[in-house]
């Protein structure tokens, strides 16, 4: 299945299912997982990068056991708009990830997750131990509830049927 922009992505899903939220990094892939109605997103795992075929595995391992319905992979966008060195490899991780499964698949622009939940960690006042464990898995959380968000302010604008997700 091909990567889908918000419309493509909302036409081939279910209308209901979970979706699985990533942060990809250059040691770590955070995920983070929908509720079947896709409203709320929870922090799911952090996987420490290995080698891709290693990561994958997991990756596909956690799709399977939480019968994900799609995928939102973070974009990470330069300031600018520009894509960078890194939307290059998370665009390339969704490529090889697309020829070994047939997923729905759809990019969300991630620009400054890391900092606002960062952030968000640092008012709450948790220790930088703390910080380094769940910034990632967090970071999906926040990428994966961006897109929940929008998806349904787009349903509302179009009179809930669906519409341009």
């Amino acid at each position: 299945m091909p990567q889908f922009d918000h419309s493509g992505f909302d036409a081939v899903l279910p209308p209901q299912g979970r979706l699985l939220g990533v942060d990809l990094g250059t040691k770590t892939i955070g995920l983070a997982l929908s509720d079947i109605s896709r409203t709320v997103a929870s922090p799911l795992e952090t996987i420490r990068r290995v080698k891709f075929s290693i990561d994958v595995q997991r990756f596909f391992a956690l799709i399977d056991e939480h019968a994900v319905a799609g995928v939102v992979l973070g974009l990470p966008m330069n300031m600018d708009g520009t894509a960078g060195p890194r939307v290059q490899a998370t665009r390339a991780f969704a490529s090889e990830v697309l020829k070994r499964r047939d997923l729905a698949l759809s990019f969300w622009d991630e620009r400054l997750s890391t900092a606002a939940v960062t952030r968000m960690m640092i008012d709450a006042d948790m220790t930088r131990a703390r910080r380094a464990e769940l910034v990632d898995k967090l970071a999906a959380t926040y990428i994966l509830q961006g897109f929940l968000d929008g998806a349904a302010t787009r349903r509302r604008a179009c009179g809930g049927q669906g519409g341009d997700v």
